[in-house]
């Protein structure tokens, strides 16, 4: 029947009991399938994660500077990665980088909100902001 009509016979299923199969144009059929990729990708938005490295004893204005480009890359869509870096003795006052951590997340509250609460990663305070949804 296929090739009175011109067309393939393409196996949908092979591995069914019996065999399912279609008589169908396979060239074109590629080619819209490839068509539908193509489309779907442009859809689709890559978030990408930014990193913001932060210390214990940063002062007020450098805070602000950081925040300041942490809304930017959170205005344009991307998550942001902030750390709290410990150097050796810093280790032992965590609460000085939970501090740190408080007082960035009230600079940025209007561009993005924390994911989770903010952990210990090794001799880093990690906390995942993204961004808020409008």
């Amino acid at each position: 029947m296929a090739s009175q009509k011109n067309l393939d016979l393409v196996k949908i299923s092979p591995n069914a009991v019996p065999p399912v199969c279609k008589i169908m144009d396979f060239g074109k059929f590629k080619y819209e399938a490839a068509k539908k990729d193509k489309e779907s990708k442009k859809k689709q938005k890559v978030v990408i994660v930014k990193e913001i490295r932060l210390r214990p004893v940063i002062e007020m204005n450098d805070l602000k500077t950081k925040a300041k480009m942490t809304c930017k890359f959170l205005e344009a869509g991307d998550k942001v990665k902030v750390a709290v870096r410990f150097r050796g003795r810093e280790l032992g006052h965590k609460e000085i980088g939970y501090q740190v951590i408080n007082k960035f997340i009230e600079l940025i509250e209007e561009a993005g909100t924390p994911d989770k609460e903010p952990k210990m990663e090794g001799n880093s305070l990690v906390l995942m902001i993204e961004p808020k949804k409008i």
